[in-house]
């Protein structure tokens, strides 16, 4: 389900909520701030408007207003599709530890030489032989 979906969802929900509470006291219902899990009162609108400007602030995680909606991102992306290509290529272009790969001698030198551990084609136990005489 889609960060959209799951919002909406959690929005509707909240509001069918609100109307049972408002229904269930008798046209009304007992704001109670503290609250989280009450099926009896609900918070008032400042708790409701801050949680929902937290929430906000969380997903957005200090993303700059260029870039703090869906819509934003959506046309970013649908515009510069090369920036998405190339951060694909660049997170495929990683050493894993998860599965097996096929790299290039080049790739397996270059990621041998950033691991630290030398030129792939050594052999270790000939040199240990060698080294051992």
């Amino acid at each position: 389900m889609s960060l959209v979906s799951r919002l909406t969802a959690t929005f509707n929900q909240i509001a069918a909520d609100i109307k049972a509470l408002q229904a269930g006291a008798g046209g009304g219902a007992a704001i109670n701030d503290a609250s989280t899990t009450s099926t009896t009162t609900t918070w008032s609108a400042q708790k409701s408007t801050a949680a929902i400007a937290q929430v906000k602030t969380d997903i957005l995680g200090g993303a700059s207003a260029a870039y703090d909606t869906l819509l934003e991102l959506q046309n970013i992306i649908v515009t510069d599709e090369s920036t998405a290509a190339a951060l694909a290529t660049a997170v495929n272009n990683r050493v894993r530890f998860d599965a097996s790969q096929t790299l290039t001698t080049p790739q397996m030198l270059q990621a041998c030489t950033n691991l630290g551990i030398g030129d792939p084609d050594t052999d270790f136990l000939a040199a240990y032989n060698a080294a051992k005489a």
